[in-house]
């Protein structure tokens, strides 16, 4: 299957600063591809550049194979985007306001109400259709928003936090939204909640002072956060440097009471060559756990690895 966003080398300087370096990735049909970083990490900077509304400094994005740069009218023909505000006219009807964006979009006349009713069953919009925006909730709110970014059937949508300022149920109702869209487009989600990422997202990346230091799936992801730690409890203190020299141990943490943190490579599980170190040199086992790693812990130790 042929990437609908494919991303080469991409920078982005404001003066003599970098904020975006070498990046690159590609985004295929269905796919939502969560985006992650600390504030100031690069990534509305990004999803800008990907949208049309700042270009690179250097490298290329090609939407659909369309080049960005050069064809900007047929590559933005098939993007949908919601930045972080919403760009919303409150002062206008849900429908007043669809209808507007569907002729911005460019919809010929005769499908234009069929993708209106079209997007707002879609996004539980139906029952307010002739309310004004700015008397909706931030959860309806947001929802106009994310309609008026699907409007047009786009084969690509870009969300920069759609969950800001949510209620849980809210969140849950966007989250469901979202999900669908992954099915029949390929979808870039930008957010600092980042269970919503791991329960919104079939992939992740993490970009971290411009550069992308993380690229897996979610699966991936939670292969490593199953097998990735252990906590061992010896009854007299260890010898740490002898624990060092086991290769597949990557930090040791020495915490209260003869108990270790210990991380290790994923795909190497040293829990054997473990026990026969500590039995061998007469440190008493007592216990060996594995622990289960989160999201933000991977997301943490990268970014503190990194700074």
């Amino acid at each position: 299957m042929s990437a609908l966003i494919q991303v080469t080398g991409l920078y982005r300087y404001y003066g003599k600063n970098c904020v975006v370096k070498n990046l690159s990735f590609n985004l295929k049909k269905g796919q939502v591809l969560g985006f992650l970083g600390v504030n100031g990490a690069g990534k509305t900077t990004t999803l800008q550049m990907l949208s049309g509304n700042l270009a690179p400094s250097r490298g290329e994005i090609r939407i659909k194979n369309f080049d960005l740069l050069k064809q900007p009218l047929q590559a933005k023909r098939v993007l949908g985007y919601l930045p972080e505000v919403a760009p919303l006219y409150r002062d206008l009807s849900v429908d007043e306001f669809l209808n507007y964006c569907a002729q911005l979009h460019r919809v010929s006349k005769p499908l234009i109400r069929g993708f209106i009713n079209d997007t707002k069953e879609r996004c539980g919009l139906t029952n307010v259709a002739r309310r004004l925006i700015m008397n909706l909730s931030k959860g309806y709110q947001q929802r106009v928003g994310i309609a008026q970014a699907i409007l047009h059937k786009p084969d690509i949508i870009i969300f920069d936090e759609p969950m800001v300022g949510l209620d849980p149920v809210q969140i849950k109702e966007i989250r469901h939204l979202i999900k669908n869209l992954g099915e029949d487009h390929g979808v870039i989600l930008s957010s600092h909640l980042l269970s919503e990422v791991q329960e919104s997202c079939s992939d992740v990346q993490i970009i971290h002072n411009g550069e992308l230091i993380l690229k897996e799936t979610i699966t991936g992801l939670n292969k490593q956060m199953n097998y990735s730690r252990l906590k061992l409890t010896t009854r007299v203190a260890i010898n740490i440097e002898e624990l060092r020299k086991i290769n597949a141990l990557t930090e040791i943490e020495s915490l209260a009471g003869n108990q270790y943190l210990i991380r290790y490579k994923s795909n190497d599980n040293p829990i054997e060559t473990l026990t026969n170190l500590v039995i061998s040199k007469g440190w008493g086992l007592e216990e060996i756990a594995i622990l289960k790693c989160s999201l933000e812990d991977i997301f943490l130790t990268l970014t503190k690895n990194t700074t």
